[in-house]
């Protein structure tokens, strides 16, 4: 038996800030709180549903250096562009890691500045 992914964990000053902009992105809901420090976001199942939770857990200082990990998406409903326009309407920002402007993706920042990427290929919802 191999192990799945239940729940990513990020730290992040303000919980449910990241809360609400990832659950307009993912279509996710806030499944559990644990006082002013935690929200976990999800799929209406919950936690062991069919995609992994996302537990945004608050951090007074930053973590030292760059984040290794990020998020990368992919459209369900619609084109890259179009897409790319709801995000950055959500609060999403352009973000410069050094891409030449060729790359069939987009570098994308949250309010906190976690990168991620807005990729070309659309797959279909859950």
């Amino acid at each position: 038996m191999a192990c799945r992914i239940g729940e990513l964990v990020l730290g992040c000053r303000d919980p449910e800030l990241l809360a609400r902009f990832w659950c307009e992105v993912l279509d996710f809901v806030v499944v559990d709180r644990e006082g002013d420090d935690v929200v976990e976001i999800g799929t209406r199942e919950g936690f062991g549903g069919p995609h992994p939770t996302i537990l945004f857990s608050r951090r007074d200082e930053p973590e030292p250096g760059k984040s290794r990990l990020h998020i990368d998406l992919n459209p369900t409903d619609r084109d890259q562009d179009a897409e790319l326009e709801r995000l950055l309407a959500l609060g999403a920002r352009p973000a410069d890691i050094g891409q030449t402007g060729e790359e069939p993706w987009h570098v994308l920042a949250d309010p906190e500045g976690n990168e991620f990427c807005l990729l070309k290929a659309r797959i279909p919802a859950l």
